[in-house]
């Protein structure tokens, strides 16, 4: 993994992982106007329009300069397409930050949420030096937990009925990672 902290990107075997330019609004509103990511992410709307697309990017770069939270576009190293996203929040009171993602459905089950992950923890931990990570994800939504724990998170608890989504309430399974210095 190579972070470039002048270009703000981070380079994996098989990924750029980048900022989002107003361009991407096109291709993030394709991905994400699909029911199937809507139901598994807690704050995506749907149907999903460009405008909300453009308002998401515009909050990055700001989010990105005050240290708040860090969103990547995952993208294809050798063509630049777009798989997706990949964010960490940085919480520096406690040392610690919510890493979440979401990849279209047409990339899913070639590992790209999981190559983005290890590296952004990296990133959470070699660059910006959290003492954890965290994650959490629906309990219908077991890949994400596989995600997690491919990258090297243990289950820390679930939180019963803890949201609701479309009229029916949801456990939220947490994860975390220590950093082992």
């Amino acid at each position: 993994m190579i972070y470039d902290k002048h270009k703000k990107t981070i380079t994996t075997e098989r990924l750029v992982l980048r900022m989002f330019n107003t361009s991407d609004a096109d291709a993030v509103t394709r991905l994400c106007n699909n029911y199937n990511i809507y139901k598994n992410t807690l704050y995506l709307p749907y149907p999903y329009a460009k405008e909300d697309a453009l308002s998401w990017i515009a909050r990055h770069k700001d989010q990105f300069n005050a240290d708040r939270s860090y969103e990547f576009a995952i993208t294809d190293k050798s063509t630049g397409e777009l798989f997706g996203a990949v964010a960490l929040t940085n919480n520096q009171t406690f040392h610690n930050g919510e890493i979440a993602y979401w990849i279209g459905e047409e990339f899913w089950g070639r590992g790209f949420a999981t190559e983005a992950s290890k590296a952004m923890i990296h990133f959470a931990f070699h660059e910006k030096d959290y003492h954890k990570v965290f994650a959490r994800f629906f309990k219908s939504n077991p890949a994400s937990g596989r995600v997690m724990q491919k990258v090297g998170m243990k289950e820390e608890g679930i939180l019963i009925d803890h949201v609701k989504k479309e009229g029916r309430f949801e456990d939220l399974v947490y994860y975390g990672l220590i950093n082992a210095r």
